[in-house]
């Protein structure tokens, strides 16, 4: 690729972001959205969170985790309990993070 599709690539590129993302900036009015989206959008950031987590705790290597055995699902598993308890997030966060550590380092999974 040459220096001036390089230049016109990044350029345009850039106009496509600012367009998608000035979208919802350019109306004078706010846009009205139905019901049934206002609801299902309350929902988007945790799920965005748990696409992130639960691969995390289910897999190892691109494998299946398949026994519980595993200090992932063992600190899941106390974060669970943390957060049924105490319906705190450092708490779940910490609980969950400590029993993690302690079944890896302290029982060797």
């Amino acid at each position: 690729m040459s220096r001036f599709e390089i230049f016109f690539t990044i350029l345009g590129m850039a106009a496509v972001t600012l367009l998608c993302r000035s979208f919802f900036l350019l109306p004078d009015r706010e846009l009205p959205l139905p019901r049934w989206l206002e609801d299902c959008l309350r929902y988007a950031p945790a799920a965005a969170l748990l696409a992130v987590v639960v691969p995390e705790i289910v897999m190892h290597d691109g494998q299946l985790v398949t026994t519980w055995r595993d200090a992932h699902v063992g600190g899941a598993l106390a974060g669970l309990a943390v957060y049924a308890l105490r319906r705190r997030l450092l708490a779940t966060i910490l609980g969950g993070t400590a029993a993690m550590l302690a079944l890896r380092f302290g029982l060797g999974w």
